[in-house]
Protein backbone atom coordinates (compact mmCIF):
# COMPACT_ATOMS: atom_id res chain seq x y z
CA UNK A 1 0.00 0.00 0.00
CA UNK A 2 1.13 3.86 -0.68
CA UNK A 3 1.17 5.89 1.32
CA UNK A 4 -1.84 8.27 -0.09
CA UNK A 5 -3.82 5.21 -0.06
CA UNK A 6 -3.29 4.82 4.26
CA UNK A 7 -3.86 8.59 4.81
CA UNK A 8 -7.31 8.37 2.86
CA UNK A 9 -8.15 4.75 4.43
CA UNK A 10 -6.94 6.71 7.63
CA UNK A 11 -9.13 9.59 6.96
CA UNK A 12 -12.25 8.10 5.74
CA UNK A 13 -11.93 5.91 8.59
CA UNK A 14 -10.80 8.26 11.24
CA UNK A 15 -14.34 10.58 10.04
CA UNK A 16 -16.65 7.84 10.27
CA UNK A 17 -15.49 6.84 13.62
CA UNK A 18 -15.99 10.23 14.85
CA UNK A 19 -19.42 10.41 13.39
CA UNK A 20 -20.70 7.58 14.88
CA UNK A 21 -19.82 8.69 18.28
CA UNK A 22 -20.65 12.13 17.93
CA UNK A 23 -24.25 10.45 16.86
CA UNK A 24 -24.33 8.23 19.74
CA UNK A 25 -23.56 10.53 22.00
CA UNK A 26 -26.21 12.68 20.54
CA UNK A 27 -28.90 10.37 21.11
CA UNK A 28 -28.16 9.47 24.36
CA UNK A 29 -28.07 13.42 25.29
CA UNK A 30 -31.32 13.42 23.73
CA UNK A 31 -32.60 10.32 25.45
CA UNK A 32 -33.72 8.80 21.90
CA UNK A 33 -33.63 5.27 21.03
CA UNK A 34 -30.08 4.20 19.89
CA UNK A 35 -31.31 3.47 16.24
CA UNK A 36 -31.78 6.88 16.20
CA UNK A 37 -27.85 6.94 16.01
CA UNK A 38 -27.38 5.36 12.03
CA UNK A 39 -29.37 8.87 10.82
CA UNK A 40 -27.78 11.18 12.98
CA UNK A 41 -24.18 10.00 12.26
CA UNK A 42 -25.85 10.01 7.89
CA UNK A 43 -26.48 13.83 8.67
CA UNK A 44 -22.90 14.08 9.87
CA UNK A 45 -21.43 13.08 6.76
CA UNK A 46 -23.50 14.65 4.68
CA UNK A 47 -22.47 17.83 6.82
CA UNK A 48 -18.99 17.03 7.15
CA UNK A 49 -18.76 16.28 3.17
CA UNK A 50 -20.20 19.62 2.38
CA UNK A 51 -18.04 21.42 4.47
CA UNK A 52 -15.22 19.84 3.27
CA UNK A 53 -16.25 20.23 -0.24
CA UNK A 54 -16.51 24.29 0.44
CA UNK A 55 -13.44 24.63 2.68
CA UNK A 56 -11.55 22.26 1.51
CA UNK A 57 -10.10 20.70 -1.56
CA UNK A 58 -12.08 22.16 -4.45
CA UNK A 59 -14.43 18.90 -6.76
CA UNK A 60 -13.94 16.81 -3.65
CA UNK A 61 -14.86 16.25 0.46
CA UNK A 62 -11.85 15.01 1.37
CA UNK A 63 -10.18 16.83 4.47
CA UNK A 64 -6.63 16.20 3.34
CA UNK A 65 -4.00 18.02 1.48
CA UNK A 66 -3.55 17.90 -1.91
CA UNK A 67 -0.26 16.26 -1.94
CA UNK A 68 -1.91 13.89 0.34
CA UNK A 69 -5.17 13.34 -1.24
CA UNK A 70 -5.63 10.39 -4.18
CA UNK A 71 -8.35 12.49 -6.06
CA UNK A 72 -5.89 15.12 -6.60
CA UNK A 73 -3.89 13.13 -9.15
CA UNK A 74 -0.67 14.27 -7.98
CA UNK A 75 1.91 10.74 -7.34
CA UNK A 76 3.55 11.16 -4.13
Amino acid sequence: MNAQLLLDLGERAGWTGAQAAVALVAVEVADLPVWWAAPAALVLAAAKGWIAGHLGRRGTASTLSATADPASGRVG
